[in-house]
């Protein structure tokens, strides 16, 4: 889950092939800056004097304290969360400026202050739950419900100081949407209908989300103050033992040398680091400064080229067994364990994945594209020696599906890391080069994390505040029961309601805060209709991730556009084509639960993966234009490659009318889409040998 992927376009000292040197690769610099510029989490400080000593000084503690809170279990649940809340606010504005355009190597008193007072007000809960702890009398919790006007005054400031932190980091549209929620808590016994409410003082409704847990300390901070920092701590950990070069090393020595081989190098490679990266826009900068120049060498065009890696990078959140914040935010809502969470992904991201690589084989057969030569490939001898990179996931997946907490099998996972760390070290200093994982690392690594908690915390933070509006008033049955009203009852229509408002949410807040939004408002209406509640907050899960590469906003498609110097909303467009996958496989799982491990038998997920492929196959044929019915007319005469033709409209459309039928998970749709599918290839089988014999008498 760490952001900063910008380390895998430095040269790994254990690369196992010549790959990287045949490619045009971005500069780094660029990638820091294109970054910078579309991930607003990325826009922070690099000091170079002593003030980058304050910042690693403070996230050393952090990480410190984070880790001895996990571990210990000695620290309560409230002195917990106000306690990183603390750490989060204080790093807010001592690492991000107030606008992008300010300078990055400066710091204002005011941005000084600001941190010191948002930290100042959580560390006030923390001393006064101690104060409390060691008997005294006078304190927020033995004065609950009667709050003096300094706690109201210190709550206020405390939200306001939130607010600001959002803006700066997670942007817009969740804190104007939080700011709508508080106003409706006053003004509630103003508005008409369902919406009315007896309305709230602002010392009830300051001190309700300021010092209550169901309010800005709720469930979503306390996830995000446990598991979700160590699994981030994690990945941030993982990433600078080179496993990101090892998954791309490895799909090129898998993949590379067939038809666009770079293409679905780029599909394989963004699964991979997917497990390790909470971001769509770095994951697309960091394995597309590789994969993009590959494939436009090879032929693709810059707008396919940049789709792809950015459909396949948006798509890496879905795949287990490290999903990003959201997923651990719905095992903890849902009550669930995390691996349950996990079994139920795995279906839906192998759809998805394997819609985009299908398509991608279709257009590297339609363009006639070759893979790269198998001497400029990775050496599987070499790989298989550093396949060692890939234990401390083992352990992680390993301990999850034994049962142990996400909290043990994050610090397991931690543990395996520094431990492959150390043991490549000491290999390389008893060969006498240069350590690659030093104490220097270990310091950067918990600095990363430190930093990368930041966002989410934030997100977090404001959806507790959404959240704790919800429960004050009573919106919640409210909204649902309303959204319900407006589609008529219909669950397919609640869905597509539900899908848009994840999306326009998704156009500028990050998945975390989209998904905490989108499943605190919408999901519940959905359950209302039946659905199962997994099923319900997967589905607002996907649809918040898709928007990353949804027009106009688009930022990983954005991303994938900029390094391959290409038109931004042509690469938009084209990864929305790619990722059609995403737009139909939460359907699929909301009416057949069975997709998610839902009471299903082995036999039937069988099933339904095989009809769901054929179908993924007839929709990427119906979309791309092109099926392998025309395959082999590349290898005629000069003449017969003028009959290459990509189908007609209708042909497209039938296919695709195929694909739906077998995707859907019923027994009869999926005969009758068999059925179909097979009449469509029997035809273009026909078709293309009746137009090779045409070619072949006139050549």
């Amino acid at each position: 889950m760490d952001k900063n992927k910008t380390s895998q376009s430095k040269k790994d000292p254990h690369s196992s092939g010549p790959v990287e040197n045949i490619l045009p690769t971005t500069n780094e610099k660029e990638m820091q800056k294109l970054m910078k510029d579309l991930d607003r989490e990325q826009a922070y400080r690099e000091h170079k004097c002593w003030r980058q000593y304050i910042t690693v000084v403070i996230s050393i503690i952090f990480v410190v304290f984070q880790l001895y809170a996990s571990l210990s279990g000695h620290v309560p649940a409230q002195v917990l969360r106000a306690s990183h809340l603390a750490f989060v606010q204080l790093l807010a504005f001592l690492l991000f400026p107030a606008t992008k355009k300010m300078p990055k190597n400066t710091l204002p008193w005011y941005d000084v202050a600001l941190g010191l007072a948002g930290a100042g007000c959580w560390l006030y809960i923390v001393i006064n739950f101690q104060m409390y702890a060691h008997g005294f009398q006078n304190t927020l919790v033995s004065r609950a419900g009667n709050n003096t006007v300094l706690d109201v005054i210190i709550g206020i400031v405390g939200i306001l100081i939130l607010f600001e932190s959002c803006r700066r980091i997670v942007g817009l549209p969740i804190m104007i949407i939080a700011a709508v929620f508080m106003l409706y808590a006053f003004i509630g016994k103003f508005l008409p209908g369902f919406l009315h409410h007896r309305g709230y003082s602002l010392q009830r409704v300051v001190c309700h989300l300021f010092y209550n847990t169901e309010g800005i300390m709720g469930t979503p901070i306390g996830a995000c103050s446990t598991f979700i920092f160590l699994f981030i701590l994690f990945g941030a950990l993982l990433e600078r033992t080179g496993i990101g070069q090892f998954f791309i090393d490895l799909c090129n020595a898998i993949a590379g040398g067939a038809s666009g081989g770079p293409a679905k190098v780029a599909v394989l490679s963004s699964a991979l680091l997917g497990t390790v990266s909470g971001s769509s826009v770095s994951n697309t900068v960091g394995s597309g400064s590789f994969t993009i120049p590959m494939m436009k060498k090879l032929g693709y065009k810059g707008e396919f080229a940049g789709a792809v890696e950015a459909a396949a990078s948006t798509g890496g959140q879905l795949m287990p067994p490290i999903m990003g914040a959201a997923a651990f935010l719905m095992a903890e809502s849902l009550g669930m364990p995390y691996i349950t969470i996990v079994k139920a992904a795995i279906i839906p991201a192998l759809l998805y994945f394997a819609g985009i690589f299908i398509t991608v084989h279709l257009e590297a057969k339609k363009l006639g594209l070759k893979g790269l030569p198998r001497e400029q490939l990775p050496k599987v001898g070499p790989l298989l020696l550093r396949s060692y990179m890939i234990l401390p996931l083992i352990v992680i997946i390993v301990f999850l599906c034994i049962g142990k907490t996400a909290v043990y099998a994050a610090f397991m996972g931690i543990l395996a890391c520094l431990l492959i760390g150390l043991s490549v070290s000491l290999v390389d200093i008893a060969k006498g080069h240069k350590p690659t994982f030093r104490g220097k690392d270990i310091l950067e690594v918990m600095c990363a994390a430190a930093r990368n908690i930041i966002s989410v915390a934030i997100a977090c933070g404001m959806a507790g505040i959404i959240i704790g509006i919800v429960t004050l008033t009573g919106l919640g049955l409210k909204l649902g029961a309303g959204l319900v009203s407006l589609a008529h009852g219909k669950l397919f229509l609640t869905l597509l309601f539900t899908m848009l408002a994840s999306i326009i949410l998704g156009m500028g807040a990050p998945t975390t805060a989209n998904y905490l939004i989108t499943s605190t408002i919408t999901a519940g209406a959905i359950i209302q209709l039946g659905v199962v509640p997994l099923a319900a907050h997967m589905f607002a899960f996907y649809f918040g991730i898709i928007a990353d590469v949804t027009p106009p906003v688009a930022l990983a498609a954005i991303a994938g556009a900029a390094i391959a110097r290409a038109k931004p909303m042509k690469t938009a467009f084209n990864a929305t084509k790619l990722a059609i996958g995403a737009f139909i496989i939460p359907y699929m799982f909301v009416y057949n639960p069975r997709m998610l491990m839902i009471d299903s038998t082995p036999l039937g997920v069988i099933s339904i993966i095989a009809t769901a492929l054929i179908g993924m196959f007839g929709m990427s044929v119906g979309l791309e234009g092109y099926g392998f019915a025309f395959t082999g007319i590349f290898h005629g005469s000069k003449k017969s490659k003028k009959l290459i033709k990509t189908f007609d409209i209708i042909e497209r459309v039938l296919f695709i009318i195929a694909g739906l039928l077998c995707v859907i998970p019923e027994t009869k749709t999926d005969i009758f889409g068999l059925i179909f599918m097979a009449i469509l290839i029997s035809y273009q089988i026909i078709v293309k040998k009746i137009k090779t014999k045409k070619a072949q008498k006139s050549a």
